[in-house]
């Protein structure tokens, strides 16, 4: 009788720890843009496809897509690759002259733009460190870095030529039996572009800063619902061609970026932008599907950016709404 019962408590706690697997697995897919510190087991793969929708300028419509089909495998059940490519389709006339660089694009009044582009592709890595689900650690610490290749400005699908070395951080605490989980997600990209020909060459050497952050809840058995908040800027100063054809500083008062990856110097701040809204997640052990919807409430920007009541619009849009699913092999 007690070796039936020790048998069924094995039982039972594997179930769990199955159980609490699985549910441990989805948490890095709970919001849009923030992540969670998990790393894929050792072994295993992950296939995603994201659409961000991103619409709402000020003057005109606009709408975009980024789409992005991506794959993560497991080395260690520490370490995790992935790679993703990335597809953009633009539509969107715009009214206002001083929206830029849409309203150029699209060829001035009356103009309008709708076409899909290749946008480029990226690698990245993610090693754990802690973990939250380990009662020594209590916290949540995974970093990770990258390299982007983008051929498409994701603003209005001009060629562009873009290198960028990325570096995240990932800390996650989880309370309540791991059913209220937050995470906090900073991102910064030093990133070197350029577009043009002739007299409209432009060199651009900008450092992004990328801060998102989210709670999301267990309601019910693989169902999470959350919000999230998101922090995108750039700060750079861009170099055209001057009057005796060489390189200048389009705003020589200002101090630019410097992308030297040891020594970076941030320079003056372009434009900023502010997000936040609701999200929604849905997880089996093999798939799993994930929606959100967020507002930008607040944004802005030096002179030269497009700003109106509060928001910027020449980096920015009203909503982004995503909606993402991957599959675990």
């Amino acid at each position: 009788m007690s070796m039936k019962l020790d048998s069924l408590k094995v039982a039972a706690l594997t179930a769990m720890a199955a159980s609490s697997f699985a549910t441990a697995s989805a948490d890095e897919n709970l919001w849009v843009y923030a992540r969670g510190v998990d790393t894929r087991p050792q072994g295993s793969w992950e296939l995603k496809l994201q659409d961000i929708i991103k619409t709402g300028k000020e003057g005109g419509d606009y709408t975009s897509h980024e789409i992005r089909a991506g794959a993560e495998y497991g080395v260690t059940d520490k370490l995790t690759v992935g790679a993703e490519v990335i597809l953009f389709h633009h539509d969107y006339s715009v009214t206002n002259p001083d929206l830029q660089p849409y309203f150029d694009t699209q060829g001035g009044a009356g103009g309008s733009i709708s076409e899909a582009n290749f946008g480029g592709y990226e690698f990245e890595f993610k090693y754990n460190i802690l973990s939250p689900y380990a009662r020594e650690d209590g916290i949540g610490l995974s970093l990770g870095a990258g390299w982007e290749h983008r051929e498409s400005y994701r603003l209005d699908g001009a060629d562009i030529d873009q290198d960028t070395i990325v570096l995240y951080g990932y800390l996650q605490k989880n309370f309540l039996d791991d059913t209220l989980v937050f995470a906090l997600t900073p991102k910064v990209e030093l990133e070197k572009r350029t577009s043009g020909l002739g007299a409209d060459f432009v060199l651009e050497e900008e450092i992004a800063l990328d801060i998102s952050a989210g709670v999301s809840y267990r309601f019910a058995p693989k169902w999470y619902a959350g919000l999230e908040y998101r922090h995108q800027s750039d700060y750079l100063v861009p170099l055209v061609i001057g009057e005796d054809g060489g390189l200048v500083y389009d705003e020589p008062e200002l101090r630019p970026s410097d992308i030297d990856l040891f020594f970076p110097e941030l320079g003056e701040q372009f434009q900023n932008g502010n997000y936040i809204g609701p999200t929604l997640h849905y997880g089996e052990e093999k798939w799993w599907v994930t929606a959100g919807a967020l507002f930008q409430f607040d944004g802005g920007g030096r002179d030269g950016s497009f700003n109106v009541g509060n928001k910027n619009y020449d980096e920015h849009e009203d909503l982004h709404f995503s909606l993402a699913v991957g599959f675990n092999f």
